[in-house]
């Protein structure tokens, strides 16, 4: 076949003027060739296109791929991973990963979990807060976490984001609504272990890659897997396959919201246990990072026995059926 790449590069944005916690959702060149090297590899013909404003022009030009293979975050709003969907499907063109609509609803993280949690599926109470005024009217138990509402890569998340009274909780709020100009989730602290779950395919086909628990070392942020803790991983964190009891439960969790939300193809959940030890949903990527090295997808499929090539062949052959069947 012959794939488009649809990405937003790092250096492009950076070069634009853009700050490193801006673009920290982008990709590396290293992202990029990995994958255009894997889809060679596989007997497929890479062509990179690159972020939303290039697929416009040269689809305007009429230029068609047999599938797009997207990983483009786009950059403004709780739309942003919608954008490059939304034009292919205006152009009928196939593509990898879940559509407009299951892009925007995961990126909105309350959105997301009031879906999640009208199916049923456990994950902590939660609340919006649009505006400081907002705090006031925040009826939940401390000790809360507050994040940004619609980013990724552990944007906004820190030592800080756990608060254990009115005091840091507006505190907190107050920072993340200057810095991120969007709404802040706050929602009950789970103090447990916590677990990512790589799935594959969509719907009733949809099956668990692997669960990787994510272990804090001592230099480590204690509060959770932050931006900073992500980004020192290799000092601070360790990662080991889940094989115990919980992880029947923790496929259960994922898959449920993987199915509730309708994500397609490939994508990460991420669990958390609560003083009980019960697993609940935190949050899913349903656009999950693909760095050959440091994506936290692709670490648990190597520590699965899973490579990066074969990945990436999982991937497209969800998509191929996907589209073919639909």
């Amino acid at each position: 076949m012959r794939i488009g790449l649809t990405y937003d590069l790092r250096d492009v944005y950076l070069a634009r003027g853009y700050t490193d916690d801006e673009v920290a959702e982008f990709d590396s060149a290293e992202t990029v060739q990995a994958l255009e090297g894997a889809l060679a590899a596989l007997g497929h013909e890479p062509v990179h296109i690159g972020h939303v404003h290039n697929l416009i022009e040269r689809v305007a030009r009429g230029e068609r791929w047999d599938l797009v293979f997207n990983f483009a975050e786009g950059v403004h709003g709780c739309g942003r991973e919608a954008q490059v969907p939304a034009v292919l499907e205006a152009c009928d063109i196939p593509y990898t990963f879940s559509d407009p609509l299951v892009l925007a609803v995961c990126l909105h993280k309350g959105v997301a979990k009031h879906v999640v949690r009208d199916c049923g599926i456990p994950t902590p109470d939660f609340a919006i807060v649009e505006q400081l005024a907002d705090v006031e009217r925040v009826r939940l138990p401390f000790p809360l976490f507050v994040k940004p509402v619609a980013e990724g890569s552990s944007k906004g998340v820190s030592d800080a984001s756990l608060v254990r009274d009115a005091t840091e909780l507006a505190a907190g709020c107050r920072a993340l609504l200057d810095r991120y100009k969007q709404p802040v989730l706050a929602e009950a602290f789970l103090p447990g272990r916590e677990f990512t779950v790589g799935i594959a395919g969509t719907g009733a086909t949809a099956s668990a890659l692997g669960v990787m628990e994510i272990h804090l070392g001592r230099e480590a942020e204690a509060s959770g897997y932050s931006r900073e803790n992500k980004i020192f991983y290799e000092s601070r964190v360790s990662y080991t396959p889940l094989e115990d009891g919980k992880r029947a439960e923790a496929i259960d969790v994922a898959l449920a919201a993987w199915r509730a939300l309708g994500c397609r193809d490939a994508g990460r959940v991420d669990l958390r246990c609560n003083a009980s030890g019960g697993v609940e949903f935190m949050e899913v990527n349903p656009l999950a990072g693909l760095n050959p090295v440091h994506s936290d997808l692709v670490i648990l499929c190597r520590l699965e026995g899973i490579g990066y090539q074969d990945l990436i062949a999982r991937i497209l052959a969800h998509a191929v059926e996907r589209t073919r069947s639909g």
